[in-house]
């Protein structure tokens, strides 16, 4: 994950913006145009909720704990984002683009023009995949690199559908990432604490 930040930061500059979404969303065909319709709802609310929710049903996750670091590391970056997006209300592709002929968009795709920045299903996404990464046992800890893989995927869908640019997706996979490490950092301190009281 550090290492999609460092190389990916010198592209977020202004002057690749247009060169950094056509390089993503004019290269498609019907696969891609399926397969990342569905990929992109991996950063949405309800699923990620959905995907929380059904991990109760593994007996050691059955606490307090998980459920108030599942619901920290997944909500606090969501709130940033939508918090940022909300007061800056920046365009997205298809308004600052005009629906150019050469943006690729399909008849059934959600067309979004607003509160851009940064990207809220990116955001969720490395949130949700970077939590779920922390949580596995060691000797399932390779499995982390599918997750950020997954999280990655949802990244890219945001501009092969129209929705965001590389700058949005990139601070919000920022915003995820980095809120759900501080997030699950500082309840890893507190979890002797939480030990103790379902103890007593």
């Amino acid at each position: 994950m550090l290492l999609w930040w460092l190389l990916a930061f010198p592209l977020t500059n202004p002057i690749y913006l247009q060169q950094c979404f056509a390089a993503v969303n004019t290269h498609y065909n019907a696969f891609t145009d399926v397969l990342f319709y569905y990929t992109t709802y991996m950063g949405e609310g309800i699923i990620i909720t959905f995907i929380l929710l059904l991990l109760l049903l593994i007996k050691p996750l059955r606490n307090l704990w998980y459920f108030c670091t599942a619901l920290l590391c997944n909500v606090l970056p969501t709130l940033i984002t939508q918090a940022i997006k909300n007061n800056l209300d920046a365009s997205r592709p298809l308004q600052y683009f005009g629906q150019n002929n050469w943006v690729h968009i399909a008849p059934d795709w959600p067309k979004l023009y607003a509160n851009s920045f940064p990207s809220g299903h990116t955001t969720g996404a490395f949130s949700l995949f970077c939590f779920l990464a922390m949580i596995l046992p060691k000797a399932y800890r390779p499995i982390g690199l599918l997750f950020f893989v997954l999280a990655l995927m949802v990244a890219y869908s945001r501009l092969y559908l129209a929705a965001h640019f590389l700058i949005d997706v990139y601070y919000g996979s920022l915003i995820g990432g980095l809120g759900s490490l501080l997030c699950f950092a500082v309840m890893n301190s507190l979890k002797p604490k939480f030990n103790f009281h379902q103890a007593t």
